[in-house]
């Protein structure tokens, strides 16, 4: 009776909620990708990170590309929330929410050491695998499409889509520059300052007379 106890104990401690489950599996599947790069990465040692058998990885995502596609899924996810918490602490002014855009793409839990080596691989993969391609559209386009919103409040629409995909690339640019430094941390601030300056210039831009603006 005493070990049919204890194993009953031990099983059901083991028994996690479905979606614990498979966190634990993404962020196993995040440490492997973060140490040996996404292509060398495999079903059984994300399973041996998560202590857990390859059959139960496979049960919760499939295959590799299913939980490949369900991490960066949730890295875009991340990213998404992070925008949205920094946005409604920011005052609603079109240029305040633009900086709160800016504020969240360089928010520590995208440009971490881990975070930024993931998304790097998750990028260069995405040129060769559709499911990856379709997932960085849809964020490329928010990104534009967020930043446009607020843009079209303070200048024209063909000014704001400029803008709009002016600053989309330099955030881009600015991140992709600092994840391949040698230097161990991101210097978010001086990327922020620089958007912000950007902002600042096609603002200034905007208000100018027609006729300055034509003649430059």
């Amino acid at each position: 009776p005493v070990k049919v106890l204890m194993w009953t104990i031990m099983t059901k401690r083991r028994v996690k909620p479905e979606h614990v489950r498979r966190e634990e599996i993404m962020n196993a599947a995040l440490d492997v990708i973060y140490e040996v790069g996404l292509s060398n990465t495999t079903i059984a040692q994300i399973a041996k990170k998560a202590e857990l058998s390859t059959g139960i990885v496979s049960h919760y995502f499939g295959d590799k590309q299913g939980l490949i596609n369900t991490c960066m899924q949730e890295m875009l996810n991340v990213l998404r929330r992070k925008t949205e918490q920094y946005r409604a602490e920011a005052d609603s002014h079109p240029e305040s929410q633009i900086k709160a855009i800016i504020d969240s793409n360089f928010d520590i839990s995208q440009v971490n050491e881990k975070a930024m080596r993931v998304w790097l691989d998750f990028w260069s993969a995405s040129m060769h695998v559709p499911d990856l391609s379709r997932l960085q559209k849809i964020n490329d386009l928010r990104l534009y499409s967020n930043l446009k919103f607020y843009f079209l409040k303070l200048m024209d629409e063909q000014q704001a889509s400029v803008a709009a995909r002016g600053l989309a690339a330099l955030i881009d640019g600015l991140w992709l520059r600092g994840s391949l430094s040698r230097h161990n941390e991101f210097d978010s601030e001086l990327a922020r300052s620089i958007a912000y300056d950007y902002v600042k210039t096609q603002l200034q831009f905007a208000n100018k007379p027609l006729q300055e603006r034509q003649n430059e």
